[in-house]
């Protein structure tokens, strides 16, 4: 079969190459799952890079969320077992954390609908308790993860505020239902969610960003109020004032998703039903903005990494329309 494998640390396009390699064979309680459509995450750039939390050993493929297929034929959405990760024509998964593709979603939209959706379930909802009526601030809302909480905050009934950087992302945040865009090459973030909060401030502010995106989410933040990290894309992790969370009374409330499966994994089966409803709903549906030819793959991961991406990069193996 082919797999994208890295040989070497590095940036994606550089150190990404396509190979001819055996099938994964499945350990114990794992099964074989054919890729439907592989979903480019932020974190696969960083895996080529080698500044994940998680580094598997030389050579490796990157692809950490995937819509597969069984070998009896059910349509599955999986986090392959690095390091055979999903891009790749075959990965293998533990079994009991597959989680049946919804109907609703095609082979793409599945693939993206798992890691950045449950982020976005768990920080909003079960860290930041958002309320029906409450305002949401959201970085890069025209990206991966922030549409995926855009399109949440909006099904939970609040007041949405995006924050992205340039005109075509900004149309983008629009057509997701953002009440609110504020692009930050341009507005004063601070003095923007001021003015549309009466001076209150976003009760919840969620960050993939970090960096200058935090600073500023520190100083429009409202009373009692919740700020969720959930990543840091900018590059630069930062240093909160504690001081000034205390003087403010605000929360900064961090959310690594991927600690409940080991911690309440029973919690992600939970989600899972609820994203399936509301995609079945059409109150949710994962925005995806290419679907790239397998060909192209490391290409997409450098796009991804660069940041110059809208939505989210699907990879279909086959190079089929799915």
């Amino acid at each position: 079969m082919q797999a994208w494998r890295v040989h070497e640390n590095g940036e994606p396009g550089e150190v990404m190459r396509l190979d001819e390699v055996d099938r994964p064979v499945p350990g114990p309680g794992q099964v074989l799952l054919r890729v439907r459509a592989a979903n480019i995450n932020f974190p696969d750039a960083l895996l080529c890079r080698g500044q994940y939390q998680i580094r598997p050993p030389l050579p490796f493929t990157p692809g950490v969320e995937i819509c597969g297929e069984t070998e009896d034929g059910r349509r599955v959405i999986a986090n392959p077992a690095l390091p055979h990760g999903g891009l790749a024509e075959y990965v293998v998964a533990d079994e009991a954390a597959l989680l049946p593709a919804p109907e609703a979603l095609d082979d793409a939209e599945a693939a993206a609908l798992h890691i950045g959706y449950q982020t976005g379930v768990f920080g909003l909802h079960r860290r930041a308790h958002l309320q029906e009526g409450e305002t949401l601030l959201v970085h890069a809302a025209a990206g991966g993860v922030g549409s995926a909480a855009v399109q949440l905050g909006k099904a939970a009934g609040a007041r949405v505020i995006g924050v992205v950087g340039g005109p075509e992302k900004a149309a983008v945040a629009r057509e997701l239902g953002c009440d609110l865009v504020i692009d930050r090459r341009t507005d004063d973030i601070v003095a923007a969610v001021k003015e549309a909060t009466a001076g209150r401030g976003a009760d919840v502010i969620y960050d993939p960003v970090g960096g200058d995106a935090y600073a500023k989410s520190a100083k429009c933040v409202a009373f009692e109020g919740r700020i969720v990290i959930v990543g840091f894309a900018s590059g630069s992790v930062p240093a909160p004032a504690l001081n000034h969370a205390l003087v403010k009374n605000y929360s900064i409330v961090g959310l690594h998703w991927g600690l409940y499966a080991q911690k309440d994994p029973a919690s992600i089966a939970r989600c899972h039903e609820r994203l399936t409803k509301l995609a079945a709903d059409g109150a949710i549906k994962p925005l995806i903005s290419e679907r790239v030819p397998f060909k192209d793959a490391a290409a997409a991961v450098q796009r991804v990494a660069d940041g110059t991406t809208t939505g989210r990069l699907v990879v279909l193996p086959d190079g089929a329309d799915r």
